[in-house]
């Protein structure tokens, strides 16, 4: 599979510079983390090695067999009556050595009365994403892994409707004596195959991430820090005429700012309490610098926390996000071990594998 990875690269490096930014492309719900670990490390990392198999739908190489039968489940209730679930299935075959993942991504935006133009009211207005997600993940030598996402992607809002592939392919080193590793992550690579009724195709929100986690040998915390969108350096949406009519000073910054540099950073951390229980908290300096408002207090916009319960038969976890000042958008996961349960130790073998 590693062979894979590597032909798969040209195809990748030939398309960065035609990705555009962010709100400019279709499916944007690809990019809400799907564990709520993920959202308490500030919704953006690829390097953080734990048994949670809502991580690996982050990054596919994060997969590994300790998620063998793992049946991971969260629950986002966000702004405006937006739900979100994500449910995802992991296990791992002895025969070949390698992970596997299946799973949904689902997101419901409500209803809301559908009217003509004179106002008169002819239905219901319903608006859900969905993706589809299957995953393969493999070790090679001691220290590196890999893992390559497919995805099937739909969207139904009404009437328009549209839907789409996309690929992950994430390489991860991690080093044991020195409690570090590394990842380098190409998300949601793809195209829309069937586009909304009257409108040309657009591209899937692209994204180049790499990160960097090391656990202190000295205290129970662990750090990471997390690149997104490193294929383009300016990630701003440079609106001139709306920042020229509110006074902003961003239409007119130089080409080269520190600001722009941290743009691309996510900050993360977590507490080792016990085996049993950690502590996770996160700082996202995009979603901090594009929710802000100049002539307001910013509050605790870009940070997020969390919390984990480890048990040998589950998890549960919960995540707070702020996204504005208000009140935070509130993330909850369970995470099932049926080996435990069911007795499905030799999973892989049981279906052939």
């Amino acid at each position: 599979m590693h062979k894979i990875l590597f032909l798969f690269a040209p195809f990748v490096i030939s398309t960065l510079q035609a990705q555009t930014l962010g709100g400019q492309s279709v499916f944007q719900f690809l990019k809400w983390p799907g564990s709520p670990q993920l959202s308490a490390l500030g919704g953006v990392n690829v390097s953080h090695l734990s048994d949670d198999a809502g991580m690996a739908f982050q990054n596919p190489a994060l997969l590994n067999s300790a998620m063998h039968t793992a049946w991971n489940m969260s629950f986002n209730d966000h702004y405006a009556g937006i739900k979100l679930f994500q449910s995802f299935l992991a296990f791992h075959s002895e025969k070949i050595n390698k992970n596997f993942l299946i799973g949904i991504q689902y997101v419901n935006y409500g209803e809301t009365p559908e009217t003509d133009a004179a106002g008169n009211v002819i239905g219901r207005f319903r608006a859900a994403d969905w993706a589809f997600v299957t995953g393969i993940s493999g070790r090679y030598l001691t220290r590196w892994n890999y893992g390559l996402h497919l995805k099937f992607i739909s969207s139904q809002y009404g009437r328009y409707a549209a839907n789409g592939i996309a690929a992950d392919a994430g390489v991860l080193y991690h080093d044991t004596t020195n409690n570090l590793s590394a990842s380098v992550l190409v998300k949601n690579l793809g195209w829309q195959m069937k586009t909304y009724q009257g409108t040309d195709p657009e591209d899937l929100p692209f994204d180049l991430q790499a990160g960097i986690t090391h656990r202190l040998k000295a205290a129970p915390l662990s750090f990471s820090l997390t690149g997104q969108r490193l294929h383009r350096f300016d990630i701003r949406y440079n609106d001139t005429a709306f920042y020229n009519q509110n006074g902003w000073p961003l239409g007119n910054e130089k080409k080269f700012s520190f600001g722009k540099l941290l743009d691309h950073f996510v900050i993360g951390m977590t507490v080792h309490l016990s085996q049993k229980l950690e502590l996770q908290a996160g700082y996202n300096f995009l979603r901090r610098r594009e929710l802000s408002i100049p002539s307001a207090s910013s509050g605790w916009t870009g940070f997020s926390f969390g919390c984990g319960l480890i048990l040998k038969k589950m998890q549960f976890r919960y995540a707070q996000s702020y996204f504005g000042r208000g009140i935070p958008s509130h993330q909850m996961g369970i995470q099932l071990k049926l080996n435990e349960y069911f007795g499905l130790g030799s999973f892989g073998k049981t279906i052939g594998w």
